[in-house]
């Protein structure tokens, strides 16, 4: 009787033992997919297609993701010449009086804006921004001036500066969007600098002296990885704007207030793994004889030829089938037409479902015919 107890006991721990090990991955399994933050989408920089998103226009802290844009116009005054890699940077007082991540400038210290820029892009040095902004705009404030006119210039609605860095502890209307700073992204990889630096995961400044060490852990982890930021504030949480590159494609994802660190990067790359899985660049077929001319009503030209807005490639799913195209124009249009206005569109169908839509458009301004103008040739043709 023992005997058959200690073996019915032993059959019981077993069978708990057993069931217990499939709970645990599951639930593991379900703390991945429960993975969530404030805000968060997927773009294809390419085209500009949102994959994914939630919550993607809240305005919210953005942390260190707001040298995002501080990058872009770093980077659009070395390429026109404003200032050079080699250029020297004299750090100020208040560059060197920048809390948070930093190289420990000293005021007065020289450094080049190369070693300044890797700086800003490997180890998101807070001081070494605000130095590059004070020499580009000649102070601080001008060149939180500029980001904001950056912002107005690209047509961005949920995004507001008031410093460089995204040091948010004493900032009152500092915010963005997940949306904004994807495009903000988009802008800012265009520069190939930036792929220079934001993929390095360790350098060293002053002769080896200061170390600068990646804050962003995908570059050395994620297949396709080109950059960008993280941050992180107390308000913030836990911030990342990633981009990656794969057979062509390239997807930004920003993932904004997330709980973790571990969480911002496993849900960058949640999203970024979707979309390389799911998504492909295909090219267009364009037939220009079928794009037929636009009559212009009281126009001083007659007829108007339009042209696509988009030549390149269109994202896809991957089962997308053989495409058919259906061209949509206008046979006639009102002047005065404008440059870029809409004049028809071509749908692009795969299996009779639209899979996109480009616009066909004015590639140049018509005048509408008035009074003045008749006069002017009825002399001329006398």
């Amino acid at each position: 009787m023992v005997i058959v107890m200690k073996k019915y006991i032993v059959f019981v721990l077993s069978f708990c033992l057993f069931i217990s090990v499939p709970s645990t991955i599951f639930a593991a399994e379900e703390k991945e997919e429960e993975i969530t933050a404030k805000s968060s989408i997927l773009m294809c920089m390419d085209t500009g297609d949102i994959i994914r998103e939630d919550n993607a226009y809240e305005h919210l802290s953005p942390a260190s993701v707001t040298k995002v844009m501080s990058l872009l116009l770093i980077m659009e005054a070395i390429d026109s010449g404003k200032i050079a890699l080699d250029d020297m940077v004299t750090a100020s007082e208040n560059a060197e009086s920048k809390g948070g991540s930093q190289i420990w400038l000293e005021v007065g210290e020289q450094m080049s804006v190369e070693d300044l820029l890797k700086a800003v892009i490997i180890a998101s040095a807070n001081d070494a921004c605000t130095a590059l902004g004070e020499y580009i705009a000649g102070s601080d404030a001008a060149f939180v001036e500029m980001m904001n006119d950056k912002v107005k210039e690209l047509g961005l609605k949920d995004s507001h500066f008031e410093n460089c860095t995204g040091l948010d502890d004493t900032a009152v209307n500092h915010y963005s969007c997940a949306y904004d700073l994807a495009v903000m992204a988009t802008e800012v990889m265009k520069h190939d600098l930036i792929k220079k630096y934001a993929t390095v995961w360790l350098d060293s400044l002053r002769d080896g002296e200061t170390e600068l060490n990646n804050t962003n852990k995908l570059v050395n982890t994620y297949d396709g990885i080109t950059g960008l930021k993280t941050g992180t504030t107390s308000n913030a949480g836990f911030c990342l704007c990633a981009t990656a590159e794969r057979d062509g494609m390239n997807l930004v994802s920003v993932v904004l207030g997330a709980e973790t660190s571990e969480d911002r990067f496993n849900m960058s790359t949640q999203l970024l793994d979707f979309g390389f899985a799911n998504y492909k660049l295909s090219p267009i077929s364009l037939d220009e004889s079928k794009i037929t001319e636009v009559k212009v009503k009281n126009g001083r030209v007659k007829k108007i030829t339009p042209v696509a807005k988009n030549t390149g490639s269109i994202l896809v799913t991957k089962n997308s089938g053989d495409f058919q195209y259906e061209y949509k124009i206008n046979a006639s249009v009102n002047a005065p037409v404008r440059e870029g206005d809409t004049l028809g569109e071509l749908l692009v169908m795969s299996e009779n479902a639209q899979v996109a839509s480009i616009q066909l458009v004015a590639d140049a301004d018509v005048k509408k015919v008035n009074f003045s103008y008749i006069f002017h040739e009825l002399i001329k043709n006398i």
